[in-house]
């Protein structure tokens, strides 16, 4: 009921939507804009070109045409279309000082940035399921996780991600900014959008905590309750070195794990129950890096980890 209202109260506010916002980057920082923006451009350009190349290694090479690479392929595409959604702007306002965003382009870059982050959540939770079922069951993996099934449950986490956040938009879209325009942030951040309004926007905060629980609450029980059976499955085997072997191929899915939840987590939980003893650059500065460590580290990770991407990157440069 408390959605419902705050959503059909929009038309009272229409006439106190501003025109666009104005992002001023990292607040208290500003003189040293350009220092903070090297190292986020270099890691932008990692991203992108680690990604790219884990998605074109995986398309072409017939070894690496397994469930497990597949999921891999769609966790990279994720990454580098979340963290183009942000960098580009961001370095806009580093570089040239163009902090004006239009309003409906900065919802639209809010939907972008938290459909994604809640994407990259369900392709984990997917990759950990993955793992499980290779693990457990072996002999039937290869009947299991067959292309369409691997369709289906991309398609099914791309929806849940898309339908939960859209609310976003509605909730922030009905609030009146009275107040101003100015947002300090590098991008659209749903509640760095909604502090700016004069208006009650408790309906935001509750919808985005649920949000959060729904789908990051969720993957991370589906991935602790994988992990439970698997580590069950390793300490049953008769041979240690086999157990050591089964559970070496999650090493690099628990890295994506730590490096996508521990920075995300510190983001949602600080907008919400305070954190005023935090300084308000340093939350900035870490909601950024939680945009930008996965997408940059997680091609690092599996290409260090995972033996299969190595030989198939020999083999693309050495064919």
């Amino acid at each position: 009921a408390l959605l419902l209202s705050a959503i059909m109260s929009g038309a009272n506010s229409s006439s106190l939507t501003p025109g666009f916002f104005i992002l001023n980057g990292v607040p208290g920082l500003e003189t040293a804009h350009i220092w903070i923006s090297l190292p986020f451009c270099f890691m932008y350009i990692i991203a992108v070109v680690g990604n790219c190349g884990l998605i074109y290694l995986i398309s072409h090479e017939e070894a690496l045409h397994r469930p497990m690479y597949y999921f891999l392929v769609l966790l990279s595409f994720t990454d580098v279309t979340s963290c183009t959604t942000t960098v580009p702007n961001m370095l806009c306002i580093f570089w040239f000082n163009l902090k004006e965003i239009d309003f409906n382009t900065c919802l639209a870059q809010m939907f972008f940035v938290h459909m994604l982050t809640a994407m990259e959540s369900g392709v984990l939770m997917l990759m950990a399921l993955d793992r499980y079922l290779a693990i457990c069951y072996p002999l039937r993996y290869a009947t299991i996780l067959t292309n369409p099934v691997i369709t289906k449950a991309g398609l099914a986490t791309f929806l849940r991600s898309v339908m939960l956040i859209m609310p976003f938009t509605f909730l922030t879209k009905r609030l009146p900014y009275c107040w101003g325009n100015f947002i300090p942030h590098t991008y659209c951040d749903h509640m760095s959008v909604a502090k700016v309004s004069c208006g009650n926007y408790k309906a935001n905060a509750i919808y985005g905590l649920l949000a959060a629980l729904l789908i990051g609450g969720f993957d991370m029980c589906c991935i602790s309750v994988s992990y439970t059976m698997i580590l069950k499955t390793v300490v049953s085997l008769s041979s240690a070195d086999a157990g050591h072997k089964a559970f070496s191929t999650c090493t690099s899915h628990i890295c994506a794990i730590v490096i996508t939840y521990v920075p995300a987590l510190f983001t949602i939980f600080t907008h919400r129950f305070g954190g005023q003893n935090i300084p308000h650059h340093v939350h900035i500065i870490i909601a950024n890096l939680y945009l930008m460590l996965p997408p940059t580290l997680n091609p690092i990770v599996y290409g260090v980890k995972t033996k299969q991407i190595q030989e198939g990157v020999m083999k693309l440069f050495f064919r």
